[in-house]
C-alpha cells in the first residue's frame, strides 16, 4: 500500500535557502559589477581566482565558462589529441569522457570501487595495455571525485607513474562534484598535474549559471590555460599564438562566487552533519556510502545502494510522500550510445554495471533541517521494509 502525505514537497537541492542566508550580500556584489561594467574578466574574476587558490592551496586558478571547459582546457594545454588515450572511469557523468573525444583523443574506460564509487586504480594498468594494443599512446588519466568524495589520489598517482616509463600519465583530477573535500588532510586542487572543477548551480560551490576553473601549480601550464580560454591570445588580443576558445567566467558569476566561498566551509560542515544523520538512520537496512579513513566528502550527493530490483519501488514510494530522488547514473558510459564504441580496459567494468542498477540519491544540501531529514529517513525505512 502506498502511503500518501499532505506534507509539502521537499526540494532535492535547496538553493533558495542558501540565497536567503546570503541575502543582500549577493545583491551588493552584483550591483558593484553593474557599477563598473567590466563584465568580462573584471576585477572580481581576479579576486575570486586568488581567494579560491588560497582556499585549497593551489598556486594558480584559471577560471573558465564551465566545468566541461575546464577539462577541455587542461587537456589542450597538455597537447593531448588524436592518437592519444585518456583513461577515465565508466561510472561518472559523461563530461569526463566527452572532453577526451572533444580534443580528438580516445577515452578508455576503467571500473570503479564498489564502496567509494571512485576509479579503481588497479584497473589503470589494464587500460594502458588496452590502449597500446589499439595503437594508441596512453597520455592521461582522469580520476573523478564522485558524489563529493575524494578519489584515492595516492593510488592513482602510483599507477600513473608506473604505467608509463618515460614521463608518466598526465593526471587531471575531475573535482566537479568533490571540490572542497580532502584527501590525506589536503583539500582537492593540488593533486595530480591539474584539477578541474565546476560551479554549476547544483554543485556544493555553485554560481547562478555556468562556470568552472582549472587549478595547477605549473606556471607554464597556467599561462597556456589563460591564453586558451581567450581565443589563444598572445601578448596582444589580436596576436593569437594558438587556437583557443571563448571560455571565460563572467564577472557577475565571480562576484557571486566570492560571497558563496565565504560560507563554503560552514556549508561543508553542515553537509557532513546531514550525511552522518542519514547514515545513522539508514545503516543496517540499506547500503550507505562509505568514506575511507583520511578522506572527507562534500556530499554533492548522498547515494544509497538498493539491491534486488527494489530501487524503482523505493523511488515511487518516496515520490508519493513528496520526497524526490535521483539516479546518478543509470547507464554507465561504456553502454551509452555516444561512447559504447570506445575501448574498455582489461578487467572489464562489472562494478560500474552493478552500481548503475542499484544507486539512488536522497535529498542533500547544507540546509536540510532535522525534522525534514527525519521525514526522509522515516519514509525510506518504511519503503525498504515494505519491499
Amino acid at each position: 500500500m502506498n502511503f500518501r502525505t499532505s506534507l509539502p514537497p521537499i526540494p532535492f537541492i535547496d538553493v533558495a535557502s542558501q540565497r536567503r542566508r546570503l541575502g543582500s550580500a549577493i545583491d551588493t556584489a552584483v550591483a558593484r559589477v553593474f557599477e563598473h561594467c567590466q563584465f568580462i574578466l573584471g576585477p572580481e574574476v581576479r579576486a575570486f581566482e586568488a581567494e579560491l587558490a588560497a582556499f585549497c592551496g593551489a598556486k594558480h586558478v584559471v577560471t573558465c565558462a564551465s566545468g566541461t571547459d575546464a577539462l577541455v582546457l587542461a587537456l589542450r594545454a597538455r597537447g593531448i589529441g588524436p592518437g592519444d588515450a585518456v583513461i577515465c572511469p565508466s561510472f561518472t557523468f559523461c563530461a569526463t569522457a566527452e572532453v577526451a573525444a572533444l580534443v580528438g583523443a580516445t577515452p578508455v574506460f576503467v571500473d570503479v570501487d564498489a564502496d567509494t564509487f571512485n576509479i579503481d586504480a588497479s584497473g589503470i594498468a589494464g587500460a594502458v595495455a588496452t590502449a597500446k594494443s589499439a595503437g594508441l599512446t596512453p597520455k592521461a588519466v582522469i580520476p573523478v571525485d564522485l558524489f563529493g568524495l575524494a578519489a584515492d589520489h595516492a593510488a592513482v598517482a602510483a599507477a600513473a607513474k608506473s604505467e608509463n616509463l618515460v614521463e608518466g600519465l598526465f593526471i587531471l583530477d575531475d573535482a566537479a562534484q568533490g571540490f572542497g573535500a580532502t584527501f590525506n588532510n589536503r583539500r582537492l586542487g593540488t593533486f595530480g598535474h591539474a584539477t578541474a572543477t565546476s560551479f554549476f548551480p547544483a554543485k556544493p560551490l555553485g554560481c547562478y549559471g555556468d562556470g568552472g576553473a582549472v587549478l595547477t601549480d605549473d606556471d607554464a601550464m597556467a599561462d597556456v590555460l589563460r591564453s586558451l580560454r581567450m581565443h589563444g591570445h598572445g601578448s596582444d588580443k589580436n596576436d593569437n599564438v594558438r587556437v583557443g576558445i571563448n571560455g571565460r567566467l563572467d564577472t557577475l558569476q565571480a562576484a557571486i562566487l566570492i560571497e558563496k566561498l565565504k560560507i563554503f566551509p560552514d556549508e561543508i560542515e553542515a553537509r557532513d552533519r546531514v550525511a552522518r544523520r542519514y547514515t545513522e538512520g539508514l545503516s543496517g537496512i540499506v547500503i550507505t556510502p562509505k568514506v575511507p579513513a583520511g578522506s572527507t566528502s562534500v556530499w554533492a550527493q548522498y547515494t544509497l545502494r538498493v539491491s534486488g530490483g527494489r530501487r524503482d519501488a523505493l523511488a515511487a514510494a518516496l515520490k508519493a510522500e513528496g520526497i524526490p530522488t535521483a539516479i546518478y547514473y543509470p547507464i554507465p558510459l561504456h553502454r551509452q550510445q555516444a561512447y559504447k564504441h570506445y575501448p574498455v580496459g582489461q578487467g572489464g567494468v562489472a562494478v560500474s554495471d552493478r552500481l548503475a542498477a542499484e544507486v539512488i540519491s536522497l535529498p542533500m544540501h547544507a540546509y536540510l533541517d532535522v525534522p525534514t531529514q527525519d521525514r526522509i529517513i522515516d519514509a525510506t525505512r518504511r519503503a525498504l521494509k515494505a519491499s
